[in-house]
């Protein structure tokens, strides 16, 4: 068989439906496809074997020939309804999962779904007490042409459905709400996101487990995703508004929750304020010394300049992460989350004042 003859054989296996002549012809450009289709066909005929490509209404397939296709019918995958596949879904992302949280989270349909994905060998259902504890299968690997049982690799799985369908993996799960931890409620209202809940979420031992576990969404602060990660499964998004740029992306990311109307004067009202700042310090000539990556972001959004013998500023918070003393010897200390508003533009535009009041002062 030539080359182009298999790649067209090739093309009718993989795709399992019928394919149209012109389909075929992007894979050979330039050959005569019709000619190279008939002779497979005359070759499948002449071979006396299960399989055969018939031509349909225009189009090609290759399919089981009728005497052997009901014989073989119980080992044919079935097509998932859209219903099942979620609900088979969330019991492949959350594994091991009960039946009875299950039904929590996809109501009594779910009894039904189970029953189906029993049957077609995609899930096993384990006695837990009064309940039964569901996990993938094997199946389910050969299913989603996986080549590993790892749950990992099936969470994975999971999240590429969800993008194929589409949809944001929240809603694919089933989870609709969204948790801020309190630093960060304010940016609801930017938003213009009604329906939240204000949550801490940075120490485990300190929240309510089951409060998580209804939220597809959690906005943090930026650097503790892994942190939070080890005990929330849902979509982590880290947001920052250190400068009125951080805010901005943070904004951003959260647009496809929010009201686009409300966002975009939100937007409108940052760059604003952030254009009245820069405009104070036209008539600072001093330079600075940032003693920390924040404080850096800072001046370089004001445009200050930067000197390693200019003004030193430093956060007020005493300690970096690794125990190292900041701040000490400081001309200028700028508040941090232990002295700072809660509300994020208040907090930016409180740094900010600090930061030009200082250095105005030091200027006279």
């Amino acid at each position: 068989m030539n080359e182009d003859k298999a790649i067209i054989e090739a093309a009718l296996f993989v795709s399992g439906e019928p394919l149209l002549i012109g389909q075929l012809s992007n894979l050979v450009k330039g050959k005569n496809v019709h000619f190279l289709i008939h002779e497979l066909i005359e070759e499948y005929s002449n071979r006396g074997g299960s399989l055969e490509i018939k031509e349909i209404d225009g189009k090609y397939v290759m399919q089981v020939k009728p005497e052997f296709a009901t014989r073989v019918k119980s080992m044919a995958p079935k097509e998932l309804r859209s219903t099942v596949l979620r609900t088979l879904a969330i019991i492949a992302y959350h594994q091991p999962l009960t039946v009875a949280n299950l039904v929590n989270r996809r109501g009594a349909a779910a009894y039904d779904h189970v029953m189906e994905l029993e049957e077609s060998g995609l899930i096993s259902a384990i006695p837990q007490g009064r309940t039964r504890l569901l996990h993938t299968t094997h199946r389910f690997a050969e299913y989603f042409n996986l080549d590993t049982t790892d749950p990992m690799a099936i969470k994975k799985k999971i999240i590429e459905l969800a993008r194929e369908q589409k949809m944001g993996l929240d809603k694919w799960l089933g989870k609709q709400g969204i948790g801020v931890s309190p630093m960060y409620e304010s940016l609801m209202d930017l938003c213009g996101i009604l329906d939240y809940q204000v949550i801490n979420p940075y120490g485990p031992e300190d929240i309510d487990r089951s409060r998580l576990e209804e939220l597809g969404v959690l906005v943090i602060s930026k650097g503790y995703q892994e942190r939070v990660g080890n005990y929330f499964d849902g979509r982590i998004i880290e947001v920052s508004a250190v400068t009125f740029n951080d805010l901005t992306n943070s904004i951003n990311m959260l647009a496809e929750y929010g009201s686009k109307m409300r966002i975009r004067g939100s937007l409108e009202y940052i760059s604003n304020l952030k254009d009245e700042y820069i405009e104070k310090t036209y008539s600072i000539r001093i330079k600075t010394t940032p003693q920390t990556e924040m404080i850096s972001r800072m001046v370089n959004e004001l445009r200050l300049g930067i000197s390693a013998e200019g003004v030193n500023i430093a956060p007020d918070y005493g300690t970096g992460s690794k125990g190292e003393e900041i701040g000490k010897g400081a001309d200028i200390l700028i508040p941090t989350h232990k002295n700072a508003e809660l509300d994020v533009v208040k907090r930016i535009c409180q740094r900010y004042d600090a930061l030009i009041d200082g250095l105005k002062k030091i200027s006279n």
